[in-house]
């Protein structure tokens, strides 16, 4: 997409209203639209209009509104903090507008975005927290949908949570000179036992443990979060680890981790790339454990992103392992695998009742770089396996297979870039696995899928011709 698709045509603010008026224009269903979103906030509702629907007037007596039964003129515009016009007619709003502007008020003209000087967006209220949804005034009925997905995000707590931080910010300005410090104290303020006392419902033992924090001052411990960037797509990153990446002073990324995930952290966040790729290691695994001890050491929250999960084929065991040695703090947070994404795209079952009830994840090649024969016998017994990293053995791969005693006929799917917008998957026989992955245009992280359940899947697995799924 080109870079200025991405850009706002409108800068999103708040206004202040506590204490001033609010004209609104109209006495009808969208007047009262704007009267009720109103009603959420400490302004004045002024209403002008001839005369008020039902529905109107009850919403107007509920927010304490005063009405003017008449049409304004520019003094009854003059200094107001806003005016929406909402009659319903083209004339009347457009000769509203023109008061408005003669009086230097912003105008929001109803289902007309080009008259427009600023929209109303969709409202979460959580006070004294808000989140405002805005489109651009061209599609409201997605900033609703997208209003419901964060309400459904924002628990009521919230709000409880937002007026406890409101409450210690004087303290927390005070006793932490930098902002760094105070980034920190914030952050695990919102991501720590403090929130979870609040959204217990536990108030008081919420800031009490605050204030214990606030004691502990700069010299808060550092952390490191393993954190699995699934298999690609942008929309299966958990929300856990979308946080996790908002919290991070540091991030340790991988080759495989799209830029577009790594973006999701904080704009400040220092980014450590070391990536790996066959031959060709950035870091090494002893260089990447030094760098997360010396991170969390230093009192950095520290995200170590890996693609997929971490604890499977991740090196999580080793990174574990030299935390625990350093005496370093560190959670785990899950990644959808790429098994899963690849089975889900090609609608394969990866186990199914009288075909396969066991799954294997296996990789093509051992720490020393040989190929891995432990698992062929339990392919033999029905299980799915699943192959990661096993394109440049396939061959290998495929013949101990066949040798164990695995029908040269077993269907296989190779899947590419599972879940990304240039994924490919192809099907066919054991016996074809070599010329498969060797197809010139796979030059991305493929996976194998070995079992009974690919025929069952949306890839053609007839023996030929090897059918193609492009994305």
């Amino acid at each position: 997409m080109p870079e200025d698709k991405r850009k706002l045509g409108v800068f999103p603010a708040f206004h202040k209203v506590e204490g001033r008026r609010v004209v609104v224009v109209g006495g009808g269903e969208e007047a009262a639209a704007k009267i009720r979103l109103l009603a959420e906030t400490k302004a004045t509702i002024v209403v002008f209009a001839e005369a008020l629907e039902t529905r109107t007037g009850v919403d107007l007596i509920a927010a304490h509104g005063d009405w003017q039964a008449r049409l304004p003129g520019v003094g009854d515009l003059d200094g107001a903090a806003l005016v929406f016009a909402a009659t319903g007619s083209e004339e009347t709003d457009g000769a509203i507008r023109a008061l408005a502007r003669e009086a230097g008020v912003p105008i929001n003209v109803v289902d007309r975005p080009e008259l427009c000087d600023f929209y109303t967006p969709a409202l979460v209220n959580r006070a004294p927290l808000a989140v405002a949804v805005g489109s651009e005034g061209v599609a409201p009925v997605l900033s609703r949908h997208v209003r419901a997905r964060i309400e459904a995000l924002l628990a009521p707590a919230f709000g409880d949570l937002a007026r406890l931080a409101d409450k210690l910010r004087g303290g927390v300005t005070k006793t932490l000179a930098t902002a760094t410090d105070r980034r920190r104290f914030w952050a695990r303020f919102f991501s720590g036992t403090v929130s979870e006392h609040v959204f217990a419902g536990r108030i008081d033992e919420a800031e009490g443990e605050a204030l214990k924090m606030l004691e502990i001052g700069p010299n808060l411990a550092g952390h490191v979060s393993l954190v699995g960037a699934g298999p690609g797509a942008e929309d299966l990153l958990t929300l856990r680890a979308q946080r996790a990446l908002q919290e991070a002073d540091v991030i340790v990324h991988d080759r495989l981790v799209p830029e577009a995930i790594v973006a999701q952290g904080r704009r400040d966040a220092r980014r450590i790339y070391v990536g790996k790729a066959k031959g060709r290691h950035a870091k090494s695994q002893s260089e990447i454990n030094a760098i997360l001890v010396h991170e969390a050491q230093s009192g950095n929250r520290v995200v170590r992103l890996k693609s997929g999960d971490p604890l499977i084929f991740g090196r999580a065991g080793e990174e574990m392992a030299a935390l625990r040695a350093a005496g370093i703090s560190f959670d785990i947070v899950p990644g959808i695998t790429a098994a899963f994404a690849a089975a889900a795209e090609a609608e394969i079952p990866l186990t199914l009742r009288e075909t396969s009830s066991s799954l294997v994840f296996a990789t093509g090649h051992d720490a020393d770089g040989e190929t891995l024969p432990g698992w062929a016998g339990i392919a033999l017994q029905g299980a799915t396996v699943a192959v990661y990293m096993g394109r440049s053995v396939a061959a290998r791969v495929a013949a101990q297979l066949v040798e164990a005693g695995l029908a040269a006929s077993t269907p296989v799917a190779v899947i590419e870039n599972a879940s990304r917008a240039d994924r490919r998957a192809y099907a066919g026989r054991l016996d074809e696995l070599v010329s498969i992955a060797s197809q010139p245009e796979l030059t991305g992280p493929v996976l194998f899928i070995i079992g009974d359940v690919v025929a069952e899947g949306a890839i053609d697995a007839e023996p030929a011709p090897l059918a193609a799924m492009a994305a």
